[in-house]
């Protein structure tokens, strides 16, 4: 049971991945993942705030584990030409896990990010939770085997779950659109079943970390991501940290809630005559037809369909505009199964909305995009909440206990 001590506790938590390297080793490698052209030890230094010979002690380091190589050779104009280092994409790998009610996603990832394997199928209905989560295990344990040579080089398991989560204990925390499932222990029972450390966390919180780490946003230190899947949520980062709130749970988008989930967004089109009744969503699966029907009926001219989605957008655009004035953010981006369908057509009505709001137009410019990481953003999330777990400069590693 936790205390009201351990609330307040610096340490980061709710993770039992292991760490690769020190906090210097962490900065001097995500300086190099960044820069997809390559560094020079010399701009490693400057980049860093590094003695060159610490720079140089942990480049070696990094060498000698093939998690860097080097990649050729830049002229600077004068004097010796200096050696650019470079991430060895298949030097390590990560997995990740979404668990949405309407398709569970698992994917593998290199350093860099890239999907080397993915698998996908639809979410089992009922309660059995225990043989849901064993096939999950199973596809996990499959997939690794089909696209790692060496089992040694994945890092671990990222599990990205719809809200409520408690990420401290694992647990998933009766799901609104996941019935039967209760408080189960997820994290540990994949861990277990696949033999590979594991974290959990709120799909909306992959997705921003996604984002940072291999997407649209990655030079962004202050970015909101919507994610529209079979509900709505917001991914934050503020001045590069990854907001989860004191339960994991921050990103709930209060003022949407229901009203932005598939199945109310089918059920009304169905009610108002737009769609008939054989798209009536019966579980989370079945809002994928009613979405491509109105998307198609919306790009043909039908006024009605047109209707439903523009409502839509601009409670979107409500939400997110007030949530980009409170947090100050620079980019904002957009993903999720949802979106890779209507995307298009509700960023019609969201950019401009974003665009004018007057805090924002008043202060500075925000970037306004889709994921460039597909309907999968959230898996490939699950994925990097490994890497950024195991490689990112984590400013806890610096407190101690």
């Amino acid at each position: 049971m936790r205390t009201g001590s351990d609330t307040q506790s610096p340490i980061r938590r709710g993770t039992n991945l292991p760490r690769v390297g020190d906090f210097n080793e962490s900065v001097v490698l995500d300086a190099i993942r960044r820069q997809r052209s390559g560094l020079s030890r010399v701009e490693l230094a400057r980049a860093t705030g590094l003695s060159s010979q610490t720079v140089s002690n942990i480049t070696r380091r990094l060498l000698d584990q093939g998690v860097v190589r080097e990649s050729g050779r830049q002229s600077s104009g004068s004097g010796k030409p200096r050696t650019l280092l470079e991430i060895v994409p298949a030097s390590l790998y990560a997995v990740g896990v979404h668990l949405d009610p309407a398709v569970i996603t698992c994917v593998v990832v290199d350093l860099l990010g890239t999907v080397v394997a993915e698998h996908s199928h639809t979410t089992p209905s009922g309660g059995d939770t225990d043989r849901i989560a064993a096939d999950m295990a199973a596809s996990v344990t499959a997939l690794v085997a089909d696209s790692v040579t060496d089992r040694d080089r994945v890092l671990g398991l990222g599990i990205a779950a719809p809200g409520p989560i408690d990420a401290v204990a694992g647990w998933v925390v009766d799901p609104p659109e996941l019935p039967g499932w209760g408080r189960y222990p997820l994290r540990d029972r994949l861990s277990e079943a696949t033999g590979l450390p594991a974290v959990l966390d709120k799909d909306v919180t992959a997705a921003v970390v996604a984002e940072r780490w291999t997407g649209a946003a990655t030079a962004s230190r202050n970015l909101l991501f919507f994610y529209f899947g079979t509900g709505t949520g917001m991914g934050l980062v503020v001045n590069d940290t990854v907001l989860r709130g004191i339960s994991g749970n921050a990103g709930e988008v209060g003022g949407l809630g229901a009203a932005g989930s598939t199945r109310t967004l089918v059920e009304e089109a169905v009610t108002l005559g737009v769609l008939g009744t054989e798209y009536t969503v019966v579980s989370p699966a079945d809002a994928q037809r009613g979405l491509e029907r109105l998307a198609e009926l919306s790009a043909a001219g039908d006024a009605a369909a047109d209707g439903v989605l523009e409502r839509l957008a601009v409670r979107i655009g409500r939400g997110v505009c007030a949530a980009a004035t409170l947090l100050d953010v620079d980019t904002v981006v957009f993903g999720g199964p949802a979106w890779q369908v209507l995307g298009d057509r509700l960023l019609k009505t969201v950019e401009p909305m974003v665009a004018g709001s007057p805090f924002i137009r008043a202060t500075h410019p925000t970037a306004v995009l889709s994921t460039t990481l597909g309907a999968n953003v959230a898996a490939v999330g699950a994925a990097s909440l490994v890497l950024d777990s195991a490689l990112s400069a984590q400013p806890g590693t610096l407190l101690l206990t």
